[in-house]
């Protein structure tokens, strides 16, 4: 494909009246060209063999497959296709789940014909496009993450603060007056929730993140 030819845009979603839309919004610009229409996540996935867009503009609900797995499918088979969502919802689930599955952009269907104009373009050279609310949402979600260690029990901190001490297994099972098994299952189980391999990065994940304080 050379500099001078159109962007090959397919559209996929369930209603035709916003496949219409987007098709009458998409003869205004020189540089983009519908090369096809999809009415089901399994006929986008069907046609993107066929017709070889550059971009899909991908509505995200959708009855049997749905956006996201779609542009999974999409992207598995056709990795040089980029995908952007396009769709009225703003909700967490879907911003972290399409962009997961592959997508490149995240846009709200309010959006102005040159803003998508302008996406498509960024999306065939690889660049992303986030709608304002698809960023707020994954920086809400972001904030939302507990830090490690928040579902530890007081038992598992007792032992946590003794892991930091240099205590061993059998050092820890008499300070608390526990079996050794019990002691090793307590730290089994610290280990575990904090998502650390050993004995040491536990402690560098205590300290770092000041469980202990």
């Amino acid at each position: 494909m050379s500099e001078s030819d159109p962007i090959r845009v397919l559209l996929v979603d369930d209603h035709a009246v916003v496949r219409s839309g987007l098709s009458a919004f998409l003869l205004a610009f020189d540089d983009l060209e519908l090369v096809g229409e999809a009415g089901s996540g399994e006929e986008a996935v069907r046609l993107c063999p066929r017709v070889r867009p550059d971009v899909v503009l991908m509505d995200l609900v959708m009855p049997g497959m749905d956006g996201a797995q779609a542009t999974h499918a999409i992207r598995q088979t056709c990795p040089a296709i980029q995908v952007i969502a396009l769709t009225s919802f703003k909700e967490q689930e879907l911003v972290e789940g399409i962009l997961e599955a592959g997508a490149i952009g995240y846009l709200l269907k309010n959006v102005t014909a040159g803003e998508l104009a302008r996406a498509i373009r960024e999306a065939h050279l690889g660049r992303p496009t986030l709608a304002p609310e698809a960023a707020q949402a994954l920086i809400q979600a972001r904030r939302e993450q507990p830090k490690p260690g928040f579902d530890l029990t007081e038992r598992e901190r007792e032992v946590l603060a003794l892991l930091v001490e240099g205590l061993t297994n059998p050092e820890i099972a008499e300070r608390l007056i526990v079996s050794r098994s019990t002691a090793k299952f307590h730290v089994s189980s610290i280990l575990s929730k904090l998502g650390v391999a050993s004995r040491t990065e536990a402690v560098a994940v205590a300290v770092k993140e000041g469980l202990l304080d």
